[in-house]
């Protein structure tokens, strides 16, 4: 294997590990902790804990749970929200320990990076969540679910196995994000001033300012 192949290698690892946490980290976990426990790859140093047992068994019982919250209108909204402090440190994370023991200022750079795509991924699902949840049927928050899941397992799949796909699939995943957040952004706010109006709080106007102006029939008064 020659230098440009690990370090591409590295590079899909690091993001795609940060991409797919901020969607789904404990699918992430669950499938990498297998992946290696079974022989299929060989983690980088700083990815090792991943595997022990401990971590594999909390994995899963949180992606168990993770299953079915996500899946109830409402509740997959109170937990997006909830983990907003839980995958974006995870992703940086997971893609700092994804270089390995290659030097502290890399490692540094893809926290920096790796948080930065886990973030926006997670604001892109939890984004799109608050829309979804718009809707009054139960069945399009599963297949948002379900194709999240499969979206994670794919992707982490590519990463570890087929690098330049994975990396060219990234950059036009970066650039529909680019164009998407923008109108995911507005559609939640316009849920959120709606929800507000519904609860009594929305467009209640302040009453006018006294004028410093005199009022007609004082102005008679001379």
């Amino acid at each position: 294997m020659d230098q440009l192949e690990q370090i591409t290698q590295m590079i899909a690892l690091s993001m795609g590990l940060a991409w797919a946490s901020g969607i789904n980290l404990y699918a992430t976990l669950l499938m990498l902790g297998l992946l290696s426990n079974t022989g299929n790859i060989v983690l980088p140093p700083g990815l090792e804990v991943v595997g022990d047992p401990l971590v594999l068994m909390a994995a899963g019982l949180m992606y168990c749970v993770e299953f079915f919250a996500d899946k109830i209108p409402g509740v997959d909204t109170g937990w997006d929200t909830l983990h907003t402090f839980i995958r974006i440190p995870a992703g940086a994370a997971l893609a700092a320990g994804a270089v390995g023991e290659i030097g502290l200022p890399v490692e540094l750079a893809a926290a920096i990076v790796g948080g930065t795509l886990a973030t926006a991924t997670h604001a892109a699902k939890a984004g799109s969540r608050v829309l979804i949840n718009t809707s009054p049927e139960p069945f399009s928050n599963w297949t948002a679910s379900i194709t999240e899941d499969v979206m994670v397992i794919g992707g982490v799949w590519a990463a570890l196995y087929n690098p330049w796909l994975f990396l060219a699939g990234l950059m036009v995943f970066v650039l529909l994000l680019v164009w998407l957040l923008p109108k995911v952004w507005r559609g939640v706010k316009r849920v959120f001033r709606f929800l507000a109006r519904l609860f009594g709080g929305g467009d209640d106007e302040a009453p006018p300012l006294p004028s410093n102006r005199a009022l007609p029939h004082e102005r008679t008064r001379h």
